[in-house]
């Protein structure tokens, strides 16, 4: 497999999963201002929208879109178990995967991290954002994971609460989604996503640095 990804983006709960699996897989980067990979081909041929992640299958197809290439992973490496077997389980895991898109993803942080976003859509997102979050403290209050075990709902989940450094929103607030994250932080394939991450995002910024 091949994962087109940008550094610090949704992406990372994609290299999660596949960390988590221990899978072999590709990782492409993209830079998301150019829309370019590291060898200069055109992103945009591979998705039109040039928005990460895409996921290149074993036998060619492309995936777009975080939480369909999750699902994807999900059951494409059972041995993982990254995701219910049983019916209404699944229906759970689609629950928190769409929540944590539209309701965290979309709807509060693209609004917080857009430098060109008006005042008042970022306030708006805010208050949106601190009802949403609490709605997830008093889930997560006596619980590990979102379901009963690690799933890449999970994986998403911390990867979007990974953003909060960039913006007002101080997950001490909710003591128990708080230490959620702190634990899911701890996790093997996480810790390793994120830090390998982190390098390769500075390592774009210092790319972008203006020449003296």
């Amino acid at each position: 497999m091949q994962l087109y990804f940008s550094p610090l983006s949704c992406s990372v709960a994609t290299r999660v999963c596949l960390y988590e699996a221990g899978t072999e897989a590709t990782y492409i980067e993209v830079d998301s201002k150019t829309k370019r990979t590291l060898d200069g081909s055109n992103y945009l041929e591979v998705h039109p929208l040039g928005l990460v992640p895409a996921l290149r299958t074993d036998d060619g197809d492309v995936l777009t879109e975080s939480a369909a290439i999750l699902q994807y992973l999900a059951g494409a490496l059972p041995r993982a178990e990254l995701a219910p077997t049983d019916n209404r389980g699944r229906v759970r895991l689609q629950q928190w995967l769409s929540f944590i898109g539209t309701e965290l993803h979309k709807a509060t942080f693209s609004p917080l991290l857009d430098a060109s976003s008006p005042e008042g859509a970022r306030s708006y997102a805010l208050e949106r954002g601190t009802a949403r979050l609490a709605y997830l403290e008093k889930h997560l209050t006596g619980r590990e994971f979102l379901l009963e075990r690690f799933s890449v709902a999970d994986a998403y989940l911390v990867t979007v609460l990974g953003w909060c450094v960039a913006t007002p929103i101080d997950l001490k607030k909710w003591p128990a989604l708080s230490a959620y994250f702190a634990r899911l932080l701890e996790r093997p394939s996480v810790a390793k996503a994120f830090s390998e991450e982190r390098r390769l995002y500075m390592a774009q910024l210092e790319k972008r640095k203006p020449a003296p």
